[in-house]
């Protein structure tokens, strides 16, 4: 059986599903945490009391968050696409296309994770921190290390997804 994107649901790639929708409800649950943070700051300043460092935390939650959305957005096909091309296109070459966004998905993935992870250890060695709350920047980096490698995998699933509803096709 699979689900809207061809994706099987048992199996490597449904405990890949859970885990990936999993990692995207936290990243939500991030953002309502960034928008309470903010909530608190402008019904604060009214009383003349702040959150210190507000602003920061926003830059920081808000960025893991995206990060922590993108591969949910691969397993479901939620990536901006351009339909007005493939409206009329058969169910053969939207296969090929789903595939090749995939893979440049999967190629685009695992650079962004390599480079990241190095950007990560500059951050560390140059004890990067924000101004007001001296927050750590390359701690950050973990979770969108861990988001980056989650789109690597969910890229490679919907890869073999496509090549399977591809050669499904033409038999």
């Amino acid at each position: 059986m699979t689900d809207e994107a061809g994706i099987g649901r048992a199996g490597p790639s449904g405990l890949a599903r859970r885990i990936v929708t999993a990692w995207a409800l936290l990243g939500g649950l991030l953002l309502v945490a960034v928008v309470l943070i903010n909530v608190i700051t402008v019904v604060g300043s009214v009383f003349g009391v702040g959150v210190p460092g507000d602003f920061e935390m926003t830059e920081v939650g808000v960025a893991v968050a995206a990060f922590m959305f993108l591969p949910y957005c691969q397993f479901v096909d939620a990536n901006v696409t351009a339909d007005i091309f493939t409206s009329r296109a058969s169910p053969r070459w939207l296969a090929l296309f789903t595939g090749l966004a995939s893979l440049a998905a999967l190629v685009f993935s695992a650079l962004m994770l390599w480079r990241m992870y190095l950007g990560m250890l500059d951050q560390k060695a140059y004890h990067y921190t924000t101004t007001i709350l001296q927050f750590p920047h390359w701690v950050a980096f973990i979770p969108i290390l861990m988001s980056l490698a989650l789109l690597v995998l969910a890229s490679a699933v919907t890869l073999k997804a496509s090549v399977s509803a591809s050669a499904g096709e033409q038999s």
